[in-house]
Order: C-alpha cells, then sequence, then structure tokens
C-alpha cells in the first residue's frame, strides 16, 4: 500500500486513543475520496478485532446479513448467526469483543456508516444501547466511525440529541491536501513536475488525494487532464461533480443550487442574496450554507466593518 503522506496530526489522535485509559468513540467525516478510508487502513495496519462497510443502497436485511457474515469471520465460526435487527447485531459483537484478550485495546472499524442507517432501521438506536449500555462501560474498546455522508455523520453523531450526545470522544475532520503536501506526493510517487505545475494541478484537482492518484507521472499536466475530464464520454472524471454531491446530500439539487450561483461572481453573495436568487430560506438554507462549509466547498467572510 502506498505511504501515508502528512495526516500526521490525525495519526497523532488515533495513537492517543490506543494508549489512552478508557473507551473511545472516533467519528472521522469528511467529503468523498479524500482518503478517510486509507488513514484508518493506514494507521492499524488492517489489523482490525471487528471491521464492517455499509452498502450503497442496499436493504436492513442485506446489510444485516453481511453483518452476519462479518461476525462469522472475525470469529472464526463455523455458522453466521441470524440477525433480525441491529439491536441483535450489536449485541452479537460485544459476545464476539468479549471473548478476546481483555488487557489490549480492541478496535472496531464502521466504514461508510450513513448507509447502514436505512429507512426504519433503528440503527442509530441500536448503537447508541451498545455504546451506552456495554462499550463506554469498558476501557478497552476504540470504535472508528468513518463516512462520506457528511451531512449524517454531523446530525446523527456529532450534533446528536439523543442517546450519543456528548458521547463522541474524538472527532477527525479530514481535510485535502494543502499545497506542500501535494509536493510530497509528487516527489514519493516520482513526478518530474516543476512547482508551477504542481501549483496547477492543486488548483484544479484541489489536493484531493483519490483524483492525485489518477495522475500519470509519465505524461504532462495538460494530457492528464485532458484523459481524467475530456477524452470522451467516458473520461474518469467527467460526472464526477453531480456524482460527488449525490453521495454526500440526500437533497443534492439544492446544494448544487447554490453552488451554481456563487460561481457566477467572484466576490460571492450575502446569505439575503442566495436566498432572493435560490429561492431557498431559513432552516433549508442554513443546513444547505453549513454543510458546504462543513465540507470545504464554501468559504464565508466578513466584509471590512461588518
Amino acid at each position: 500500500m502506498d505511504k501515508l503522506i502528512g495526516r500526521h496530526k490525525e495519526q497523532s489522535i488515533l495513537n492517543n486513543c490506543l494508549e489512552s485509559g478508557r473507551s473511545e468513540f472516533v467519528v472521522i467525516y469528511g467529503r468523498r475520496r479524500i482518503g478517510k478510508t486509507f488513514l484508518v487502513r493506514r494507521f492499524f495496519n488492517d489489523t482490525y478485532d471487528f471491521s464492517f462497510v455499509g452498502k450503497h443502497e442496499m436493504p436492513r436485511e442485506q446489510q444485516l446479513a453481511d453483518f452476519a457474515k462479518a461476525l462469522q469471520r472475525y470469529s472464526s465460526s463455523e455458522f453466521a448467526p441470524e440477525l433480525k435487527n441491529w439491536t441483535q447485531a450489536f449485541d452479537s459483537l460485544a459476545r464476539l469483543l468479549e471473548a478476546k484478550d481483555a488487557n489490549r485495546k480492541k478496535v472496531i472499524f464502521f466504514d461508510e456508516m450513513p448507509w447502514m442507517d436505512t429507512p426504519k432501521s433503528d440503527f442509530v438506536s441500536s448503537l447508541e444501547n451498545f455504546w451506552n449500555g456495554w462499550a463506554a462501560m469498558r476501557d478497552d474498546i476504540v470504535f472508528v466511525a468513518c463516512g462520506s455522508a457528511t451531512s449524517w455523520m454531523i446530525d446523527s453523531l456529532l450534533h446528536n440529541q439523543g442517546g450519543l450526545f456528548n458521547r463522541i470522544t474524538r472527532k477527525i475532520y479530514l481535510r485535502p491536501f494543502r499545497l506542500y503536501e501535494v509536493e510530497q506526493y509528487m516527489d514519493e510517487h516520482h513526478f518530474n513536475w516543476s512547482r508551477y505545475q504542481i501549483a496547477q494541478c492543486y488548483m484544479i484537482l484541489g489536493g484531493v488525494p483519490f483524483y492525485l492518484t489518477l495522475l500519470n507521472p509519465h505524461v504532462s499536466l495538460l494530457s492528464n487532464i485532458d484523459e481524467l475530464f475530456f477524452a470522451d464520454s467516458h473520461a474518469m472524471l467527467r460526472t464526477e461533480h453531480n456524482e460527488l454531491y449525490a453521495t454526500l446530500f440526500k437533497r443534492p439539487d439544492n446544494y448544487l443550487t447554490v453552488i451554481r450561483l456563487l460561481t457566477q461572481r467572484k466576490e460571492g453573495y450575502t446569505r439575503k442574496e442566495i436566498s432572493e436568487n435560490t429561492g431557498l430560506g431559513g432552516a433549508a438554507l442554513t443546513k444547505v450554507l453549513s454543510d458546504l462549509e462543513q465540507c470545504d466547498f464554501v468559504l464565508p467572510y466578513a466584509r471590512y466593518g461588518n
């Protein structure tokens, strides 16, 4: 696996979780393609006491069936348990972890957690019961929750007003690479590009690690961009713009409407102007702007004197 570039603060937080004297509930969030899963995999070297990845648009029954298979694999059992709901799933997970060495931290990794929370699944309430009724009572659990649907991660975990209120012990918001980290990536992967080309690359791709992995070091920056965006209708990133918003937000059209408006004027718009031009207002507009800011898509600023 590729070397982990940067992320020193994030690695320090994860290391502190392993060394602390309490159970840790870690939330890692950030936009799609930013390297959340890569960070966890690289730091823990793919060594977990249990891990599970949510399935996009899969019904609860299929999610539970896959969860049961993961329990079977991590317990080295001959049979997978029959799970009817998420409460049973978390109870089975607790029994699996109780059978392991009590003198070390046990790492549980849930990736793409928002996809597990299907309609009427009671996933969040079952997670609350698992953490409050079992994991938080111990001092040997590191529970890592990861997801690209930023609004869900914030609303359901970080701003949870129910059983998980003030229960998250660590949060890691993963941002795009800064310019110097892009240069480190280029050096590590033997790109013989000038700093001017690296700066151009940064302005085009925004320091998103996944996009950088698609670049070919043996051809020029312009050739790379042409191949990724414009070569034909099947170019790798040709439809990335719309797909990105659809995976991050439940109602992507509202977010795209605001983004398209903001591209029309370099100095931006006030909230009142955004409302007048988009027809969005009140709590709905507040949520759209807040989510876009949380994902690093927009930047709020105050004019001098205000």
